[in-house]
């Protein structure tokens, strides 16, 4: 399948070569589903939203309170993902992974909360293993049930105030780098700000010592987190394209990755994240992504934003004449 794919890259009406990264993804996609034919059925983006008890300590600019009035704000329309989702007909889902407000029942809204929010790192694990896998599993339900319903490509989002805090703990517990690399401005912090944030990660890290990829997700993650990597899994195994966004969900794959290596052979990396850890997730990864728009809202705004890239790639192997068919002469006809 993937000679017979270059084949067909190749032999369409444009130099070899000539569309450079839409010809990767094409490649990419159609190894994914196997064909030489390959469609995106239903596009859903889910946003996994969570709370984290590290954020008492003053980690981010915000109170946790933004993390569930945002959540009403996606399911009233309002939000930036909101925007893009509609532009680019993706449906958009939001989950309550583990926000600290109860919402009403009534809401248009995936209830899947595992608490409200996790514990102050500082003072003991952010999740019990038991919750953890419980946060992972439920990713893993969430995921089955839109692919059952039809779809076969996903990207994923988040919010949690707090949470690039997690994300930062996940990148340097698993790739080694310093907290110093890992970790940003997350929500803007100014250069005292970054300091505070800085040496509180360092204190939580030194912490604990542990090692098992699903202890270190426990121990420093978020349920949204958790969530995502149980959905990630999940969405090799049921062989979706997975679109990644950045520094929060690329976290989550980090972790998924410790657990299925192969993980990455159905991602496409869609855009650079400006939060700093993000290149060096990229980095140990092995990738790079499509675009880098100095963005770092979260949301997955990045991986949306990036879907008509993904949808162009399909569309020119699928639509575009081969020399043959177009009667065009190729440069070996001669």
């Amino acid at each position: 399948m993937k000679t017979a794919l270059q084949i067909k890259i190749d032999l369409k009406t444009k130099p070899v070569g000539s569309l450079g990264k839409l010809e990767e993804i094409a490649h990419k996609i159609g190894l994914i589903q196997n064909t030489l034919s390959p469609e995106l059925k239903n596009p859903t983006h889910l946003v996994f939203a969570g709370d984290h008890g590290l954020a008492d300590e003053g980690v981010s600019l915000y109170p946790k309170e933004v993390t569930f009035e945002m959540v009403m704000n996606f399911l009233s329309g309002g939000a930036a993902i909101n925007v893009f989702c509609r532009q680019h007909d993706i449906d958009l889902k939001v989950v309550d992974a583990g926000v600290d407000y109860d919402f009403s029942s009534k809401l248009n809204l995936i209830h899947a909360k595992i608490a409200r929010g996790t514990k102050n790192i500082l003072k003991e694990p952010a999740m019990s293993m038991a919750f953890c896998m419980r946060a992972i599993n439920k990713g893993k339900e969430i995921l089955n049930h839109e692919f059952e319903a039809g779809c076969n490509i996903i990207s994923f989002g988040e919010m949690g105030i707090g949470n690039t805090s997690a994300a930062s703990l996940l990148l340097h517990k698993y790739t080694g780098r310093s907290i110093e690399e890992c970790t940003g401005r997350g929500t803007g912090h100014d250069d005292e700000g970054l300091k505070k944030k800085k040496a509180i990660l360092k204190q939580a890290s030194e912490k604990y010592d542990v090692s098992d990829p699903v202890e270190i997700l426990a121990t420093f993650g978020g349920f949204e987190i958790a969530m995502i990597c149980g959905a990630l899994l999940q969405a090799k195994k049921n062989g979706l394209i997975i679109l990644v966004d950045g520094f929060i969900t690329t976290a989550a794959l980090l972790a998924a990755y410790q657990l299925d290596k192969l993980i990455l052979d159905n991602c496409i990396f869609c855009h650079c994240s400006r939060e700093k850890g993000h290149k060096y997730m990229l980095e140990y990864l092995g990738v790079e992504a499509l675009v880098d728009l100095n963005m770092r809202l979260g949301e997955g705004t990045g991986a949306v934003v990036t879907y008509p890239l993904i949808k162009s790639a399909v569309l020119f192997l699928n639509e575009m004449a081969s020399f043959e068919e177009a009667g065009v002469s190729s440069e070996n006809s001669v």
